[in-house]
């Protein structure tokens, strides 16, 4: 097959996943950002449904789309309703788009069950809501929908589903997998016998419910789709549906089908983090292709063989899809996996010295207490730079102490207590020693204050990081309060994120190393070539 039709339902289906609302002007952006990529089809929304989605219909229109085309999706006519006068069809008439999907059952249970009508009168729903549209003259798609678990049970009126819409004269049929519990066997069989009794396209889309959304897409255009429905990160109801972010390199990197141009492809990363973040959802690190470790190489092992070998470890090229190769340090490391990330780092250390070794023997004793750096990277940057002969750190700690208060209120507002948290930080810069202290809402916050109080006199330019996440990991839950316990902090200058790690008995230590290496790692980074040169002097401006 050379041509696949790629069409996402992010804003509509990826929209129904627990816990994701956009708003107007998400679904707005989100629009732009796929039209950058290439998508074929955009689902915007229903219109027929809510006034969001009435609103988004109305300002998409200033959207200048060069690639994409805007879809509206409704519903068949409601049961012994006449098509010119239902409200749904109605909306979608006068939605000002070009092209609308309509969904209707295509299992004999759903009808009966479900719609509680008769089989007749379902046929009767699609045939005349494809005809009202048609003689709007609108592009019309139709989501079949349980077309495979109807298939399953009554196979011969699942597809005279079909030829009622064909007879209608609809563009494309989209066989759907509602329930995501078909297996890719199934869709085979399912779709050859749709591709026998129709010539109108056939399009896919499938729900992950059985962890198949993929699989079962694939195995659909294999067997003679040519529209192929997802999400962007595989966003639905229940499990979600079908992953175009897995789905497109797939397609073009593994099938040899053309669906996007190089330079488009090189762009899905981009949007899949861009959606997560309009989502409110962390991006998943381990997602196929566009998460953050799908191209990270922790075992010795890996590392050398990818120094020798590019594709000895990895499937595809990592920039063909926006990403990028990540070599993580860890117990399980080797001396390669030291010296790769030293040089990405521009530090050279000697292949056959003993610096990989002692640096790697630190790092191996350092998780052995509870620190873990293949996702703080930030701090083994630190290390690595420490072990330099030559490395001044911008400044040292020399004492702190925190005092945690509570003050006690009448017994009538008991449970109402405040506790305050002052912290007293003494630090090194250059020659001088800095003595300052700062309340905090906790006594990290408190930390925190402290310490930027003191270093802001050298370094005004730290004004611009600032604390993304925190999070505690208890290592040893047998020994409770006396566990060994882990803190990451994940920080941010608006430009990069970055992580950095503490670990320690006592929560306050533990939190203090992973504070000051995000502050020392981004200090360090300023002295980067192409970046601004700090100096300790103090009447120098940000």
């Amino acid at each position: 097959m050379s041509s696949i039709q790629l069409y996402d339902t992010t804003l509509r289906d990826g929209a129904q996943r627990e816990g994701v609302s956009f708003s107007v002007v998400d679904k707005l952006r989100i629009t732009q950002k796929l039209d950058e990529v290439g998508i074929h089809f955009i689902e915007g929304g229903w219109p027929g449904s809510n006034p969001k989605d009435v609103d988004f219909f109305n300002r998409a229109q200033s959207l200048a789309l060069h690639n994409s085309v805007l879809v509206a999706f409704g519903s068949t006519r409601r049961v012994k309703a006449k098509a010119e006068a239902d409200a749904n069809l109605l909306a979608l008439a006068n939605a000002r788009v070009k092209v609308v999907t309509i969904v209707g059952k295509s299992s004999e249970l759903q009808v009966t069950q479900v719609l509680e009508t008769t089989l007749d009168e379902n046929l009767n729903m699609i045939a005349d809501s494809i005809r009202y549209l048609k003689a709007k003259g609108l592009t019309v798609f139709f989501d079949a929908e349980h077309f495979f678990d109807g298939f399953k049970v009554n196979p011969s009126y699942t597809l005279r589903v079909l030829e009622i819409a064909d007879e209608a004269r609809v563009d494309c049929l989209v066989l759907c997998d509602t329930n995501g519990g078909t297996l890719p066997n199934e869709i085979t069989v399912a779709v050859e016998a749709a591709r026998g009794i129709t010539d109108v396209p056939l399009g896919i889309h499938a729900h992950n419910d059985a962890e198949l959304a993929v699989a079962n897409t694939l195995a659909a255009v294999n067997a003679g789709a040519s529209q192929v429905q997802g999400t962007i990160n595989g966003y639905g109801e229940r499990c979600g549906n079908a992953n175009l972010c897995s789905i497109i390199p797939t397609l073009k990197l593994k099938m040899g089908i053309d669906c996007l141009s190089d330079a488009r492809l090189a762009k899905l990363t981009e949007v899949s983090r861009y959606v997560s973040e309009a989502a409110n959802l962390v991006p998943d690190a381990f997602s196929p292709y566009v998460g953050s470790s799908a191209f990270s190489h922790k075992a010795g092992l890996h590392v050398s063989g990818l120094a020798k070998w590019a594709e000895s470890y990895q499937h595809i090229d990592p920039s063909q899809v926006g990403n990028r190769q990540r070599v993580l340090v860890s117990e399980l490391s080797g001396r390669v996996n030291i010296l790769h990330r030293a040089k990405e780092m521009g530090v050279d250390l000697p292949p056959k010295g003993k610096e990989a070794q002692i640096l790697l023997e630190r790092v191996k004793l350092l998780e052995s207490r509870g620190f873990q750096y293949d996702h703080a990277e930030a701090s083994f940057d630190l290390l690595v730079h420490r072990a330099k002969p030559d490395y001044k750190p911008p400044f040292e700690l020399v004492d702190f102490m925190v005092v945690v208060e509570n003050r006690r209120r009448p017994p009538t507002q008991r449970g109402l207590e405040e506790m305050l948290s002052e912290a007293m930080v003494k630090v090194k810069i250059g020659t001088e020693i800095i003595h300052t202290a700062a309340e905090g809402n906790g006594p990290v916050n408190a930390l925190d204050a402290a310490l930027r109080k003191a270093l802001l006199q050298f370094y005004p330019s730290l004004a611009r990081v600032r604390l993304v996440d925190y999070k505690v990991r208890i290592l040893e839950e047998s020994v409770g309060t006396e566990s060994q316990v882990r803190v990451v902090i994940e920080s941010s200058d608006g430009v990069e994120e970055w992580q950095t790690v503490g670990s320690s008995t006592n929560i306050i230590e533990a939190s203090w190393l992973a504070l000051a290496d995000s502050l020392e790692y981004w200090l360090l980074k300023q002295k980067a070539p192409g970046n601004p040169v700090i100096t300790t002097s103090n009447s120098v401006n940000p």
